[in-house]
């Protein structure tokens, strides 16, 4: 049987910080959710069985820590700034996987529209998608470099 599942980039520390949640959804669970438990923080069953299977899938199909080519080219792994065309200002992000937290700087992921609209641009190409309101936004791809080439990433 063959996976339909993209690889995914994590860092080592977003890895950790997944495989160390996946532990604790893993410890035993209270059987019954009184008030008690709502206020512990409990996560009722089925949630977690749902987080349960994302971090299966985000762990099975992860590359971590492996750099992509520092070759200027948006692709995951890489820390994007573009320009917004219509407005002239940028941002900065880290093209990866949302919900793997890693630290401080933005992360869109690759299946987002603006995500999706740079992935594979190098560097000066413009890109165009659509937002929610039907607008068009075209952005430009000023820099992509490697996340651990970035001083301010996390440890």
């Amino acid at each position: 049987m063959t996976s339909t599942t993209p690889r995914v980039w994590l860092t080592p520390q977003a890895h950790h910080r997944l495989r160390n949640e996946l532990m604790a959804l893993l410890a035993p669970a209270p059987t019954r959710f009184d008030d008690e438990a709502r206020e512990s923080g409990a996560v009722p069953q089925q949630a977690r069985g749902a987080r349960i299977r994302e971090i299966l899938d985000l762990l099975s199909s992860a590359v971590v820590g492996e750099d992509p080519p520092d070759d200027s080219v948006a692709e995951p792994g890489m820390v994007l700034t573009v320009r917004f065309d219509d407005t002239g200002e940028t941002e900065t992000f880290l093209l990866g996987v949302r919900g793997a937290e890693h630290g401080t700087i933005e992360v869109y992921s690759a299946d987002s529209p603006l995500g999706a609209a740079v992935h594979g641009a190098r560097r000066g190409e413009q890109r165009a998608y659509r937002v929610p309101s039907g607008a068009t936004m075209r952005v430009t791809l000023l820099d992509a470099v490697p996340y651990s080439r970035m001083p301010h990433r996390v440890q």
